[in-house]
């Protein structure tokens, strides 16, 4: 099989692009607000909340609620993963759909193939990932559970508990995050069947849209702002 040097280029930009991006954003997020930031704080403050409660059944409800979206995009995955697959079998049919897109270059047998083993490997990825995150989800609940009870506030080990219980899900929404990215860098993947200067382009973004909206987007400046409304609130217990 004969790779042209663009189509090799636009793979290597693709993986750069997935992987420098996950990075970029790990480190940033450790000193600007972005989403991950100030979602983080919240959830410390909402894991501290639950242990002055004695019916956590609200908490309980939330939890589910976010299980439930996860589920949702988990069996989604394994219905998509099916289709991929099943492409394997239909290539020349699919080589016949591709001559027919008006720009699109001359599809390789092989070539086709790759690209089909390319998306199948994304959603296999996203989907350890949802997969991941429900678990990571499951473990809150089961802490929620075992958490104390501390109306005052002053307990130490309480306190230290509850950040505990929001790292577990600080995790478990990281996992969840990494999936949904998954389902953008697939969409650039879809180009490339096309062309692989479109595949390039629509690479570079999704590592646009992902850093407008992780970091540049209102739902950031709304949710730090209601952060540092909260802050001042007497009965804040977050803060470090």
């Amino acid at each position: 099989m004969v790779i042209s040097w663009l189509d090799s280029l636009a793979l290597i930009v693709f993986l750069v692009s997935w992987i420098g991006y996950a990075s970029f954003a790990r480190r940033k997020a450790k000193t600007t607000n972005c989403i991950a930031r100030v979602m983080h704080q919240q959830r410390i403050h909402w894991m501290s909340q639950v242990i002055a409660k004695e019916i956590r059944v609200a908490e309980a409800a939330l939890l589910a609620n976010l299980e439930r979206n996860i589920a949702f995009f988990a069996s989604t995955t394994l219905l998509i993963l099916a289709g991929v697959l099943t492409l394997f079998s239909q290539v020349e049919k699919l080589e016949t759909v591709i001559g027919s897109i008006p720009f699109t270059t001359s599809p390789n047998h092989a070539l086709v193939q790759v690209k089909l083993a390319l998306l199948a490997g994304i959603f296999v990825l996203a989907f350890f990932q949802f997969t991941w995150s429900m678990r990571q989800y499951g473990f809150v609940n089961i802490m929620i559970g075992a958490a104390p009870l501390d109306k005052t506030g002053s307990d130490k080990n309480a306190l230290g508990y509850a950040r505990q219980m929001a790292v577990v899900q600080d995790q478990a929404a990281h996992s969840y995050n990494y999936g949904l990215r998954s389902y953008y860098y697939s969409m650039a993947a879809l180009c490339w069947f096309m062309h692989p200067g479109m595949f390039i382009l629509a690479s570079l973004f999704v590592v646009y849209t992902l850093y407008q909206r992780e970091f540049n987007s209102k739902a950031v400046v709304a949710i730090t702002a209601a952060q540092a409304y909260l802050e001042k609130n007497p009965a804040y217990i977050g803060r470090d």
